[in-house]
């Protein structure tokens, strides 16, 4: 090749070289132009002008019992949204939508006239609503998914429970107090523009790293259904204008059970009033009357100024302090401490009070967590009010020790009680034992935690003692027992104040019992109060039933076994309780008959009895009252060596 063609060759080489090098500078240049130099205001056009963001509700974690039976969950839904400038026929779409959703035709036409590019139109509706909106094609009209809060259980719980909001939002309650753990990562609804300028929506998680968890309560479904049956009843059978019940473990703080009558249920919660859904046991203080005189008890105790059997002078039932005449509803004369428990006197309480001191009895109730909140997890807890020794007057210093001049919440009285029952140990209340993430691992756990001692544990036996016999015959508790266990507990009937006299009312009471059992091994502790009760309204007769009932139950549901020496079979309670399940039946001997004899409504102990005597061995299930057997009666005892009988408590 001739040295004239290869310069020409290299030439355009380095001409089309030069060429490319030109065009991939300019277009780095532009690419530098429009995505550094220009990228905020481009990004603002971009978005004005071909993208919307629509942020939908989060979905949120599941609320469980102890056990993990659903209290709170989150379940799909559909929400329907509109287009306005892409509905062509907006009157007969408004109409449509009407019958299907069931609402008002001309609100549904007024927001499909908006000028807003985007609108909802019915939210978290039913997938098969959503279905049939779906079939009829409505230009203009899409749909996304949704998630809605919906609590299995209705009103089991609600108080404490809460509820949440159209956004997913913690309203009330736990799921209030627990929003931040509760609530998953919110989900985006992008609006785009296709090429011919159509918009078209697309979802896509949020930029929150954070993810949603469950609760698992202290709660027992089961007991709180008890409780709020056995609540409601006592409520409605007396008149009252509202009452509660608290069911707590004393030695862990543990709550098993908080019931509030009126309920509510949280799935319908709009158009109540807030006075529905509102926590009593936390967010109510009353004066507690005669069930200080624990604390009174415990403090005289603790600090020696008096025994059991010291006796004091109850003035036959009338008592003049700083010119005010204090009274008893029975006359007493000399009465010991432990009588001066067991029937509740006012004036022995005064004496008893006059003996340790006002200084150090505040200074013990201090100690028992009066005058500040528990710690609950709960939102809008009260303090309560004890007046301090400097403001506190000579006939103020009297009645604060049978409960007058001071308040507490439920909360705060049962805690003290359970330091009592405890051995001295005041526990913080709590209702949430753990928090999982979705694949059920357990990233927080929440145990028991002591706030502080109060007692020796001699002491609080003491106490226990004596507050025995206030559930005995001769006490004011006595429709509190328990066959089998033994229930200390304490009555109170304190007066309300008359808002309009500013004077206690001689018409409206709170009927309060508060208790815990077994009375030396504690495992339950439970508070009952009923609000303004109608005709009889003494702690011990309204309040103290719905103990029982609760109790009861609650001791064979955790399968506490009663102690058999106080089982008697011929106690008139326990026939009554046999009659209620079965009429008793007459069993028969291999001698006599040799069929399989009905062993239902019989307890154990009689069961087993009578099995030995027949030569079988029985398996028992269960606790209470037997009320299924296997095989089934008249059965030839000649074929068989074993029998099953399975036991409940009664109903």
């Amino acid at each position: 090749m001739k040295v004239k063609e290869k310069k020409w060759i290299r030439f355009r080489i380095y001409l089309v070289a030069l060429f490319f090098l030109s065009g991939i500078g300019i277009i780095w240049a532009r690419a530098y132009q429009l995505q550094v130099l220009e990228k905020d205001r481009l990004s603002s056009i971009a978005r004005a002008g071909y993208k919307g963001v629509i942020t939908l509700p989060p979905k949120r974690g599941t609320i469980y019992d102890r056990d993990g039976d659903e209290l709170a969950v989150s379940v799909e839904v559909e929400s329907v949204y509109a287009h306005p400038n892409l509905v062509v026929k907006k009157a007969s779409t408004a109409r449509h939508l009407a019958k299907i959703l069931n609402e008002d035709e001309g609100r549904i036409l007024k927001t499909l006239k908006s000028k807003k590019p985007f609108v909802w139109v019915a939210r978290k509706i039913p997938q098969e609503t959503a279905g049939a909106i779906k079939a009829l094609e409505l230009g203009g009209i899409g749909f996304t998914r949704d998630s809605r809060r919906y609590y299995p259980g209705r009103e089991i719980a609600a108080h404490l429970i809460g509820f949440a909001g159209d956004d997913n939002q913690g309203l009330e309650g736990l799921e209030k107090r627990y929003d931040d753990v509760l609530r998953g990562p919110e989900l985006s609804l992008v609006k785009m523009r296709d090429a011919l300028g159509r918009p078209f929506f697309i979802s896509r998680p949020g930029l929150e790293d954070h993810e949603m968890g469950n609760l698992i309560l202290t709660i027992d479904k089961d007991i709180q259904y008890r409780a709020q049956r056995a609540l409601g009843e006592v409520v409605k059978r007396t008149g009252a204008k509202a009452g509660h019940a608290l069911v707590i473990d004393p030695q862990t703080g543990e709550i098993l059970a908080m019931a509030v009558i009126p309920q509510f249920n949280p799935n319908e919660f709009r158009g109540l009033h807030p006075s529905r859904w509102r926590n009593r046991i936390v967010t109510d203080s009353y004066e507690p009357g005669s069930v200080v005189k624990i604390f009174l008890l415990a403090a005289a105790l603790e600090e020696g100024v008096v025994t059991p059997n010291t006796m004091f002078d109850c003035e036959m039932g009338a008592f003049r302090v700083s010119g005010h005449v204090i009274h008893d509803t029975k006359e007493h004369g000399i009465l010991s401490v432990k009588d001066i428990i067991v029937y509740s006197s006012n004036i022995g309480a005064v004496k008893m009070g006059q003996s340790l001191g006002y200084e150090r009895f505040y200074e013990y109730l201090k100690k028992l967590g009066f005058g500040e909140k528990t710690g609950i997890d709960l939102l809008g807890e009260r303090r309560g009010f004890i007046r301090p020794p400097e403001e506190a007057r000579e006939i103020d210093r009297a009645t604060a020790f049978f409960g007058q001049g001071m308040t507490a919440t439920s909360v705060q009285l049962a805690m003290a009680v359970a330091a009592v029952a405890n051995g001295g140990r005041l526990m913080r209340p709590f209702l949430v034992k753990a928090v999982t993430d979705q694949r059920g691992r357990i990233t927080k756990k929440i145990g028991p935690r002591l706030r502080r001692k109060v007692l020796r544990g001699e002491t609080s036996r003491e106490v226990a003692r004596i507050l025995e016999e206030v559930v005995s015959e001769r006490g004011t508790g006595p429709h509190a027992a328990i066959t089998g266990y033994r229930v200390a507990g304490k009555t109170g009937t304190p007066q309300k104040v008359d808002p309009l006299s500013k004077r206690y009312s001689d018409e409206k009471y709170m009927a309060i019992f508060v208790g815990f059992v077994p009375a030396d091994r504690p495992r339950l502790l439970i508070l009952v109060s009923v609000d303004e009760p109608r005709g009889v309204h003494y702690g011990g007769v309204v309040a103290g039933p719905v103990f029982k009932e609760v109790g009861s139950w609650s001791l064979h549901h955790l399968r506490i076994n009663p102690e058999i020496q106080l089982v008697k079979s011929e106690e008139p309670g326990l026939r009554e309780v046999r009659r209620q399940i079965l009429p008793p039946v007459k069993l028969a001997s291999r001698g006599e008959d040799k069929t399989l004899p009905d062993f239902r409504g019989r307890n154990m102990r009689d069961v087993l009895k009578r099995g030995r005597a027949l030569g079988l061995r029985v398996v028992v299930d269960g606790t209470g009252f037997a009320y299924k057997q296997f095989p089934e009666p008249g059965h030839p005892l000649e074929k068989m060596d074993v029998v099953k009988v399975s036991f409940r408590p009664p109903e």
